[in-house]
């Protein structure tokens, strides 16, 4: 489990006893202010923890959905609009609106930590609503992925976000033309 320099000063009450704990190899320092209980944890871990108002989206999601093997070479979190920028060479940042911010958002176990990631459904959405960011060849084959994958999908949802998120008009006819 991973805790905040706050939270072990908590719970040690002391740094000189939060050290003796890390030379006792009872508790390990991740990076600057992220501790841990254990020795291995996941990167993704450690950057859901590190920015908790992220979600987990783009190619990002798309790896971890099991839609592409195209391992992503950064972490792609999804923002408010309004967030500040993160500085961390790991990630690359995206910004959503608030009010979509949190559609589509559900909790998914990835290398066995919890983290907050947009479902296979709103990632549809946002792939043709970004078509044009994607590389033809890489584009192409999230859309094989989803039509092999559709009949397992939850197309309300699929169409929900369509209407609610912008862009709606080439939204729905692109998924209807390439994927349904």
């Amino acid at each position: 489990m991973l805790y905040s320099y706050e939270q072990c000063l908590k719970k040690y009450k002391t740094d000189y006893r939060m050290k003796k704990q890390i030379s006792a190899g009872k508790l390990f320092k991740i990076e600057t202010g992220i501790y841990s209980d254990e020795q291995y944890v996941p990167e993704i871990a450690i950057i859901s923890f590190k920015y908790p108002y992220g979600i987990i989206s783009m190619n990002s999601a798309f790896y971890y959905h099991g839609l592409t093997d195209t391992i992503p070479a950064k972490y792609y979190l999804t923002t408010d609009k309004n967030s500040s920028k993160i500085k961390d060479k790991r990630v690359k940042q995206n910004f959503e609106n608030s009010d979509y911010l949190e559609l589509g958002q559900e909790n998914v176990v990835v290398d066995g930590a919890s983290v907050k990631m947009y479902s296979k459904e709103r990632m549809l959405v946002e792939l043709v609503r970004s078509k044009p960011k994607f590389p033809f060849d890489y584009y192409k084959e999230l859309i094989s992925s989803y039509r092999k994958i559709i009949n397992n999908m939850n197309i309300q949802a699929v169409q929900e976000y369509a209407y609610l998120l912008p862009k709606t008009n080439m939204v729905i006819e692109t998924l209807e033309l390439e994927v349904f």
